[in-house]
């Protein structure tokens, strides 16, 4: 009885071994399957790398400011007699804006006029009388102080009057009004914006590595946000003193013509200060690059080898080193050989190595002066 125990024991455990080794055998043979499987390759569109000739610039987001912008404000109290201007025109240096009410100074004027003809009658009577010793020298010098006197009120008067009556103090293009007839207005209170349009300044930011490259007189071009703006020419005219702590720029300040005052202060416009000979790059779209904190990238395809020595055409991952932005196209000014083929769109989901099929019948934006449909 125990020999047929121990027989069918014997039997069940070599059972049991051969069905795990079957077992065993078919996992290995499914892991190797998975191994050798490769995902389905990913479609992407590509470009030819070639290599252009870009102009030499820095890059930078600029604001446009007045050379001359000030809110023109009443000097003294009064009541708005007279509005000479409109709103948003353009005004000459010394125009009248607003003339207010100077009744009572011109009354005072006259009382003071009146005066001073007294004084000067008096102070000519005192001249004869104090040559025939008449007078004495102290009512003569009285009689001059007194005339001396209702001159400066006079005077005094009439800067009043003139205080009163508020001018543009440059030529320029006027706001939007602020006051209107018959308004009580107190000292500093506004009338209307006053800015100068032609010439006009643009304000940029540069990083402190850059500014032993700005030059006073360098070219900068200006180009507003709008679409189909056109490109304003300047000059660098001054660089600040002191570089930003927060962001580590200094503030450069171009001059440029602004016929038409189509730039107006407060305008965000794009700024390229041109540097001087062209440089060599490789210009691609900017949806080829892939932007990550350890360095930018490109994925360029190329013929690889899986691990059964098989080839697939697949990407590799590039690392480069990129200069300025024109339109669509970012300059890579080294990692990507002129000839290479390098992926345009669909690289957030690559990754190195990966299997790739090319349809490049829709492609990714690649102009130097783009024109947006929906703008």
């Amino acid at each position: 009885m125990a020999k047929r125990m121990i027989a069918m024991l014997v039997l069940m455990i070599a059972l049991i071994a051969g069905l795990a080794f079957i077992k065993f055998r078919q996992f290995q043979a499914m892991a190797a399957q998975f191994a050798a499987m490769q995902p389905p390759p990913e479609a992407v569109t590509t470009i030819v790398a070639q290599r252009e000739e870009w102009p030499a610039t820095i890059s930078s987001i600029g604001t446009v400011a007045a050379v001359q912008g000030v809110t023109v404000s009443a000097d003294l109290p009064g009541i708005v007699d007279r509005i000479g201007f409109d709103s948003g025109k353009p005004v000459k240096e010394g125009d009248v804006l607003v003339q207010l009410d100077t009744r009572q100074e011109q009354a005072q004027l006259a009382a003071a006029e009146a005066q001073l003809e007294l004084s000067r009658l008096t102070f000519q009577r005192m001249q004869g009388l104090v040559e025939q010793d008449a007078v004495s020298r102290a009512e003569y010098d009285t009689a001059a102080a007194a005339f001396k006197q209702a001159e400066a009120r006079i005077r005094e008067i009439h800067a009043t009057i003139a205080r009163k009556t508020i001018r543009a103090p440059f030529g320029g293009v006027l706001g939007i009004r602020a006051v209107n007839l018959g308004q009580y207005l107190t000292g500093g209170d506004a009338v209307v914006p006053l800015q100068s349009l032609d010439p006009i300044y643009v304000n940029f930011g540069v990083p402190q590595q850059d500014v032993s490259r700005m030059r006073l007189g360098r070219a900068v071009r200006i180009t507003a946000s709008d679409p189909g703006s056109v490109e304003f020419g300047g000059r660098i005219s001054a660089l600040d003193s002191v570089v930003d702590e927060a962001t580590r720029n200094v503030r450069v300040q171009a001059t440029l013509a602004n016929p038409g005052g189509r730039l107006r202060p407060g305008m965000f416009v794009q700024a390229q200060v041109v540097l001087g000979a062209n440089q060599p790059v490789i210009a691609l779209p900017g949806s080829a690059i892939s932007y990550a904190p350890y360095g930018d990238s490109v994925f360029v395809v190329t013929d690889l080898k899986d691990q059964g020595g098989k080839s697939y055409q697949g990407v590799r991952q590039q690392v480069v080193k990129l200069g300025g932005a024109r339109g669509d196209q970012i300059a890579v000014l080294s990692g990507v050989q002129p000839g290479e083929v390098v992926v345009t769109s669909g690289v957030f989901k690559l990754r190195n190595g990966a299997a790739v099929q090319i349809n490049n019948k829709v492609q990714p934006g690649n102009s130097k002066k783009p024109k947006p449909e929906d703008s």
